[in-house]
C-alpha cells in the first residue's frame, strides 16, 4: 500500500502535507519516534500514507516520507532513507507502526 512519487522534490510533498495539518516533524530515537512534544512508542502512531522517492543517479538519495497520526490526533511526517541508506533498527520501529485503515 505504498505510493510512488506524487510530488517533485520531498520539500514539495512536505509543504502539501503541512497544508493538510501534518505540521509536526517526527524523528527516530532509540526506542521510539520523537516530536517537539515528546516521544511516541510505535504502537501509539498510525501510518496514513507513505511516499517513496528514488534518486536519479545515486541510491543514497532514496528516501521515504511517512505521513502519520497519533492516537490523540497529532499529525506529522517522518522523512527517512530507504534501501541502501536505511538502518535496520529504524526499519524495525517502522514495522511496528500499523496502517490507519487496517
Amino acid at each position: 500500500m505504498e505510493k510512488q512519487v506524487h510530488y517533485g522534490p520531498v520539500a514539495e510533498a512536505l509543504e502539501v502535507f503541512k497544508g493538510q495539518g501534518y505540521t509536526n516533524h517526527f524523528s527516530f530515537k532509540e526506542d521510539g519516534i520523537s516530536y517537539t512534544g515528546g516521544i511516541y512508542m510505535p504502537e501509539e502512531l498510525k501510518i496514513v500514507d507513505v511516499y517513496r522517492y528514488e534518486g536519479d543517479s545515486d541510491p543514497d538519495e532514496e528516501s521515504a516520507v511517512y505521513v502519520m497520526i497519533s492516537r490523540e490526533g497529532i499529525k506529522g511526517v517522518l522523512v527517512t532513507g530507504y534501501g541502501v541508506s536505511s538502518e535496520t533498527s529504524y526499519q524495525q520501529l517502522l514495522e511496528r507502526i500499523e496502517w490507519l485503515n487496517e
